[in-house]
């Protein structure tokens, strides 16, 4: 099983620049989810929406072709990709020929999908991954929007944790249920391995008890000096918000800003719905 100390991740690393699937560098989700105890079927469905601004190729004249790539990796997969062997991956794409992007396409779904669903000992169960390109033409149709929702943001308030304290979470039980969209753009937390600093907005989606806003707000700047990878995060938040609040429906949806050309924005719901658009907020 890989850990992520065994990753490129604060290592100097090589730069490959012909196409290698073997960089990708799959992890296991269940040992932190097991932390957050989610030991067999999580409460929660949902995907892991990437986005990749650094895909460059040659076609087969040697002329380099640019796209952007969006990954839709659902978190039913056994693993998540490390994100710096993502980077590499993609990278090593830079001086290989490829007839068109059709073909870059086929190689991103099947290397991808065949990483996340590996599991130990037994090839893929499955290869669901969406993939899409984004050509040059289309980049300008790229929008820029910030979380729908009431920000809590505006709340005037004394912060003190700033480790993960689930017990500043609290909800009115004894009134009657509301719906509500919170959003917050300060969600800072920290990567598991370098501790270099991950930035986000996040939305909170739910139907229940209301939750106590300043008690919500407290508990996101929490993670202020947490290590945790981003999905990892949101499945915290996800975990710690249904089992305290106790809502009968919940989503959770953060966008974290990019760094090595990439992004990633988890997505947890308690029940079916379509996936947030990927549009991306001005930090991003």
């Amino acid at each position: 099983m890989n850990t992520p100390e065994e990753s490129a991740l604060g290592k100097t690393s090589a730069y490959p620049d012909q196409y290698d699937a073997s960089l990708l560098f799959p992890l296991p989700r269940a040992p932190k989810r097991q932390e957050i105890g989610v030991v067999s079927t999580p409460p929660f469905m949902g995907a892991d929406l990437w986005t990749a601004y650094e895909l460059s190729w040659l076609n087969l004249r040697g002329k380099p072709q640019v796209a952007l790539a969006q990954l839709v990796v659902p978190c039913e997969s056994p693993n998540i990709i490390e994100s710096k062997s993502l980077k590499l991956y993609l990278g090593s794409f830079s001086n290989s020929r490829f007839g068109d992007a059709a073909e870059v396409l086929a190689h991103l779904k099947t290397d991808l999908g065949q990483a996340l669903w590996r599991t130990e000992g037994a090839e893929p169960a499955s290869s669901s991954v969406g993939v899409k390109l984004i050509a040059p033409e289309d980049f300008d149709r790229q929008a820029i929007e910030e979380l729908d929702g009431l920000s809590l943001d505006r709340l005037d308030i004394d912060c003190e944790h700033y480790t993960p304290a689930p017990e500043l979470l609290s909800a009115a039980f004894e009134e009657q249920p509301v719906s509500e969209v919170l959003t917050s753009r300060l969600l800072k937390s920290n990567c598991l391995v370098t501790g270099q600093p991950d930035w986000g907005s996040v939305q909170i989606s739910y139907s229940g008890p209301q939750i106590e806003q300043g008690g919500l707000l407290r508990y996101l700047v929490s993670f202020r000096n947490h290590h945790e990878f981003h999905e990892q995060c949101v499945e915290r938040i996800f975990m710690d918000v249904w089992s305290r609040c106790k809502p009968t429906r919940l989503s959770v949806y953060a966008r974290y800003t990019r760094r090595g050309g990439l992004d990633i924005n988890p997505f947890r719901t308690s029940h079916p719905q379509a996936l947030p658009t990927a549009v991306r907020t001005a930090r991003q």
